[in-house]
């Protein structure tokens, strides 16, 4: 009878069990120095070797010839145990044995003596499902059990267990089996059984394992019942994946923009059967990947992907911001929770796709943050061309500086006379007019706040339009990129020492009252128009309620400044 490839080459000693040293090398000191404890804790996730582990202690504490904590699995005892014909080794299932008489037949043979080993060990898999009475009734039991009796129980999730459990047992933490160790294994079973499995191949099984060694060899069984050449394309095919082409190509497609090139991928993908929850499973897998490539210097360490994909992985990294990627990380993290519970999942993943391509469909705060960015890349260069600093005073300063320039106009007729007595030297005189005609003296003013006084209102609250409000909003672009991006459109009006906002956009509340945004704000328009003014809000009446007095008197005094909450 064909046996599976995980249960064949199940580890038989401590020395063999793949990624689990510091657990292994412990056990093996205790069997060594005769010290075992009475109860065993061995938790982590599954496929890393905590059952195992657990027969390979039952066989090395009753081996009749141990080698160096190892059983020698050649005495009888070892064979007995393995086949089966040695009843002291007792291993229970608590997912279908989890009540309170369960545990009271276990508490009753326990006072019974081995029947050829030297101890009786009960191993508990999946403890955590025991019911809390079945757990209270083996307290006792526990924690003074007999001589002659060791425990070992086996979980995946040690938070359910009661800390009355927890202290009462020697724990050991299993840790998640490193990609290449996985593959190693892969690559020495496929040795011994041979057949084939390239690199590539034996990576990817590493990758879609997740830590666990028993996946990886379940799966490299269903390749081998494709092709005894397993490839990275047959464990493709074998673990109904879309494959990093596609997911690549899907990527490329979102980052252009291109919904129709998106949209098409999705349905060939829909149309080859594959999961459409696997597909956005990869899709966070490879947004994760350009992450960690962004972030770390070498990624080696964090990233199970072959050399190629890695400069794949690099120039798609290179041409993204990190802004998007956290807004495409978020989108299909919630698309993933939604389509498990979804009824059309092709329908799910489309809806993603859609607010992929157009963030403005999307109103959280990383869609808003990347919609910025790519408003950044558009606006810095002409800010660059006309600073704002050196574009307000040639709008504001003509008013007040018409008088000073008109008197200096008459100075220039004297300076004529002096080259007149020397006719020959006349075209070597003319350039010394230049320093007349040199800009500097009429900008003088332009640090000083002068310019700003004539556009402050009447006294008795009248408004007027807040002419520097443009400029106000292009530097924003530099100090505060989410102000200026939610503030692109809007207008202001100035009333006395007030600038009211005038927008219908609320994210403008929410930002200018957090983080200091509010201070920055003031401190650009000092910095625009040397007036230090305060800020104030003004929206548009709403049409439903044009009579209501309560809200006219929280709009008049939000639009003074005052925040009032509702």
């Amino acid at each position: 009878m064909y046996q599976v490839l995980y249960r064949k080459y199940r580890p038989q000693t401590f020395s063999d069990v793949c990624g689990q040293e510091t657990v292994t090398a412990a056990l093996r000191n205790e069997i060594k120095n005769g010290t075992p404890a009475h109860a065993y804790l061995f938790t982590g996730c599954r496929g890393t070797g905590k059952t195992t582990c657990a027969r390979i202690l039952a066989k090395a504490v009753n081996c009749l010839s141990p080698a160096d904590g190892d059983p020698c699995n050649e005495c009888e005892i070892c064979r007995g145990i393995d086949d089966g014909s040695i009843l002291d080794v007792v291993e229970i299932d608590a997912a279908s044995n989890n009540g309170v008489d369960s545990i009271r037949e276990l508490r009753e043979e326990v006072n019974f003596t081995p029947a050829a080993a030297k101890y009786r060990v009960y191993i508990i898999d999946e403890v955590h499902m025991l019911s809390a009475g079945a757990f209270n009734a083996l307290l006792k039991t526990l924690e003074e059990p007999p001589a002659h009796v060791i425990f070992v129980l086996a979980t995946t999730e040690v938070h359910k267990l009661p800390a009355t459990i927890l202290s009462r047992c020697q724990r050991f933490d299993f840790t998640r089996i490193t990609p290449a160790d996985i593959a190693a294994r892969i690559r020495f079973v496929a040795e011994k059984e041979g057949f084939s499995v390239t690199d590539d191949a034996a990576l990817l099984l590493a990758r879609l394992s997740d830590g666990a060694m028993r996946d990886a060899l379940s799966l490299l069984d269903q390749c081998v019942s494709h092709s005894r050449e397993v490839t990275a394309e047959v464990v493709t095919a074998a673990a109904g994946l879309a494959g990093r082409s596609h997911i690549f190509e899907l990527s490329a497609a979102v980052a252009a923009g291109d919904t129709a090139k998106a949209l098409a991928v999705i349905d060939t993908l829909y149309r080859g059967s594959k999961d459409m929850e696997r597909l956005c499973a990869e899709w966070v897998e490879h947004c994760r990947d350009i992450m960690i490539v962004k972030t770390v210097k070498d990624p080696t360490a964090l990233v199970v992907v072959s050399a190629e994909e890695l400069e794949q992985l690099k120039t798609a990294a290179a041409a993204t911001d990190m802004a998007t990627v956290l807004h495409h990380l978020a989108v299909l993290q919630e698309t993933l929770d939604r389509l498990r519970g979804g009824v059309s999942r092709r329908v799910e993943m489309e809806m993603a796709v859609l607010r992929l391509c157009r963030p403005e469909l999307s109103g959280d705060l990383a869609a808003l943050t990347r919609r910025v960015a790519a408003l950044e890349k558009g606006v810095l260069p002409a800010r660059e061309v006309l600073p704002a600093r050196e574009v307000l005073p040639a709008r504001e300063v003509p008013p007040a500086q018409a008088t000073p320039v008109a008197p200096v106009a008459p100075a220039a007729p004297v300076a004529q006379p002096v080259s007149a007595p020397t006719q020959a030297s006349a075209s070597v005189k003319e350039p010394t007019p230049a320093p007349v005609q040199e800009p500097a003296p009429p900008q003088e003013p332009v640090p000083t706040p002068t310019p700003a006084a004539p556009v402050l209102p009447a006294a008795d609250g009248e408004e007027v339009p807040f002419a520097a409000w443009g400029e106000v909003v292009e530097a924003l672009g530099t100090t505060c990129p989410p102000l200026c991006g939610v503030l692109v459109g809007s207008t202001a009006l100035l009333r006395g020492d007030i600038v009211l906002v005038c927008t219908d956009n609320d994210m403008f509340r929410t930002l200018v009252t957090r983080d200091g945004n509010k201070q920055i704000l003031v401190n650009t328009i000092k910095q625009i128009t040397g007036n230090t003014y305060r800020i104030g809000i003004k929206k548009k009446p709403s049409a439903d309620t044009p009579n209501d007095p309560l809200a006219a008197f929280i709009r008049q005094n939000r639009e003074r400044g005052v925040d009032i909450q509702t």
